[in-house]
């Protein structure tokens, strides 16, 4: 890469809106944990499918499918927060949250953050829902695992931005979480100006358009985590169907 192909990208970040672009080396191993998180979509907890050559080569017809089509893009934006046990307190939303608390324990600011894959994967999901529901069930949960693993990249970039100033970030913690209410989103949706800048709608059940789109708020703190809990670890429904089975990733400081 470049030199001013990476200021631009740097610039791109800073901004608050990034268009996907990854480099061969972010690649390199990480087709078995997609394997393995569109599995988990799928119910197979276990990976049992991965031995099952037609259900891989259907995945990876579909990802490849969904790479071609959608156009992964976020937006965030830092806030300024006031924290009292469960009542969390921000310039642009106001609510109680046990879960939502704990997550943002010691710290001194929020980071709002949205993410879509675009128009694109909605378009795969409908077609396929119409001609083969075979394909569209896989289709389904190779999409949540493109969206997951592109937040996860995102704010591993942002991580080691904000860690570059001596400030640390807590987990991303999205409305539907534990007690965190979804009737928050038009809120954060708000602050964000994400219907402009990123195109996503909510319907009246709080549900969001492009369906393959997420939410989060992120705390910053000076205080470095002692691990890394996001996704199904942050939740509190643990007896659900797709839980990840992981452990959590100690930070060893």
């Amino acid at each position: 890469m470049n030199e001013e192909t990476e200021l631009n990208r740097e610039s791109r970040i800073k901004s608050g809106v990034e268009y996907d672009r990854e480099s061969a080396e972010e690649s390199v191993g990480k087709h078995d944990k997609r394997i393995r998180e569109i599995l988990r979509y799928l119910g197979d907890q276990k990976g049992k499918e991965q031995e099952d050559k037609a259900v891989l080569e259907l995945i990876s017809s579909c990802v490849a499918e969904l790479e071609e089509g959608v156009s992964p893009k976020h937006l965030y934006r830092e806030f300024p927060l006031k924290l009292s046990g469960e009542t969390i307190d921000s310039s642009c939303f106001q609510t109680r949250s046990k879960a939502l608390g704990k997550n943002l324990k010691d710290c001194e600011s929020i980071i709002l953050f949205a993410a879509t894959l675009g128009t694109g994967a909605d378009y795969c999901l409908g077609r396929y829902s119409r001609i083969k529901m075979s394909r569209a069930v896989v289709m389904q949960a190779a999409a949540a695992a493109l969206l997951e693993e592109y937040c996860d990249r995102i704010c591993k970039q942002l991580s080691e931005e904000y860690e570059k100033q001596g400030r640390f970030l807590r987990p991303r913690f999205s409305p539907g979480y534990g007690d965190f209410s979804l009737e928050i989103q038009p809120k954060l949706l708000d602050a964000l100006e994400a219907g402009k800048r990123l195109g996503i709608k909510l319907t009246d059940s709080f549900l969001m358009l492009p369906s393959k789109s997420v939410t989060a708020v992120i705390g910053v703190s000076k205080i470095p985590g002692k691990c890394r809990v996001q996704g199904c670890e942050a939740c509190l429904k643990t007896d659900c169907l797709y839980r990840r089975q992981e452990k959590f990733e100690r930070i060893d400081r």
